[in-house]
């Protein structure tokens, strides 16, 4: 009787569109293409290339580079500032069309990124591989982009495959196939690997995932302790993460600063960070949105990165209550004496605003003054710009 009940293969494709927002800008203008092209935050001082293009890249740029020094191994690199919103459009348009497929999806925010779990669905839509080849079809004829598509098991083996089509194909893993799959490929492909654990896999010569995957469990706790296990079963293509379609829901709002001088001035920070604050809380109360979680990344000079939230179980899209939930992630994040490079703030699990009056109106009276006192700031911004009006503690970039 067990073997009646045996268990489906999952199915799970991974879209990656390489170098999204390239992408998304030679769609707006196509004189971009065949170019070198470099986005970066042009007004920064210290601006780090944001994306860059497959010739870029062949020139030797990478993301996170400084932009002076981009600039500097590629001349003739074509320079435009990130434009978030309309890749987020982008995104959209892209997940509106997946969704016809699979309603577990998991995406990033404006990264051309998706994992698709179609286990299941032949019926309806006929094998997976048709899935993919149709929605690469689509991607391809309706808004321009040409994404790579691999079908694999699980997200770890659909991941990997993608890394090695980039910057377009198509990659099919069949079940029970994952370990010779994964077995001759460079470690470093496998995902989730820290610094400290890539140096050690090169102190033990391990290259390759067979070789990794050629050790015990036992053996491996030695130099790697509790991640032995992680590494155990993804060097042999064992992983039963689930799709979650949560990151798919509603995008968050996403601002992000770099300072003009590496700075340890927890004021000035405090202050580019409010700024961002009132650009948000603007953001989702034009869209009638209220955000339930805050985070705050503070970049490092010496290239680490620090991520800290704070989230409240009823959502706000006042600037006074998001700026008491960032200043409280920031307090948890700014751990290091090390000056800090940029700051980074995301509002997001993101749900409407309920549009029921409160039962009782004589209470919550400092609320409603804030209410107002936003509501006009708002409309002296709608007309006359974001920048004519702030509290004391803010700074615009």
């Amino acid at each position: 009787m067990a073997g009646i009940f045996k268990l489906r293969e999952r199915s799970v494709i991974h879209f990656n569109v390489a170098d999204f927002a390239v992408a998304v800008e030679r769609v707006a203008d196509s004189g971009l293409r065949g170019r070198p092209l470099i986005i970066a935050p042009l007004q920064a001082a210290r601006a780090e290339v944001y994306d860059m293009s497959e010739e870029a890249f062949r020139e030797g740029i990478r993301k996170g580079m400084t932009l002076r020094r981009a600039v500097k191994m590629c001349r003739s690199a074509t320079l435009l500032a990130p434009r978030p919103v309309l890749y987020r459009k982008a995104m959209t348009a892209f997940l509106k069309e997946v969704q016809n497929y699979s309603p577990l999806i998991e995406s990033g925010f404006t990264d051309g990124h998706f994992f698709v779990d179609v286990t299941g669905t032949h019926r309806l839509y006929g094998p997976p591989p048709d899935i993919g080849l149709r929605i690469r079809r689509y991607a391809r004829t309706h808004l321009g982009i040409n994404p790579i598509w691999t079908l694999g098991t699980s997200k770890l083996v659909s991941k990997v495959a993608s890394r090695l089509v980039k910057p377009v194909g198509e990659y099919i893993v069949s079940p029970g196939d994952e370990a010779a799959f994964l077995a001759p490929l460079p470690v470093t492909l496998l995902p989730g690997f820290t610094r400290r654990e890539i140096r050690r896999l090169k102190e033990f010569r391990l290259t390759t995932v067979g070789a990794l995957a050629g050790l015990s469990r036992r053996q491996l706790m030695v130099p790697f302790g509790s991640r032995s296990d992680y590494l155990y079963n993804i060097s042999r293509g064992i992983d039963d993460t689930a799709v979650s379609n949560s990151s798919a829901v509603v995008p968050g709002v996403d601002y992000e600063q770099v300072f003009a001088d590496d700075t340890n001035d927890r004021q000035e920070v405090e202050a580019v960070l409010s700024g961002m604050i009132s650009k948000a809380g603007h953001h989702l109360r034009l869209r009638r949105q209220v955000a339930r979680r805050v985070g705050v990344w503070l970049r490092y000079s010496d290239g680490s990165h620090v991520v800290r939230q704070a989230s409240r179980r009823v959502g706000s899209n006042s600037d006074f209550v998001l700026r008491n939930l960032a200043y409280s992630a920031l307090q948890r994040a700014w751990i290091k004496r090390t000056r800090i490079r940029g700051c980074r703030l995301v509002c997001d699990r993101l749900h409407r605003q309920s549009p029921q009056l409160p039962l009782f109106p004589d209470a919550g009276g400092e609320e409603r003054r804030q209410e107002k006192l936003l509501g006009a700031m708002d409309t002296i911004r709608d007309h006359l710009g974001h920048r004519l009006i702030h509290t004391g503690s803010q700074r615009f970039p």
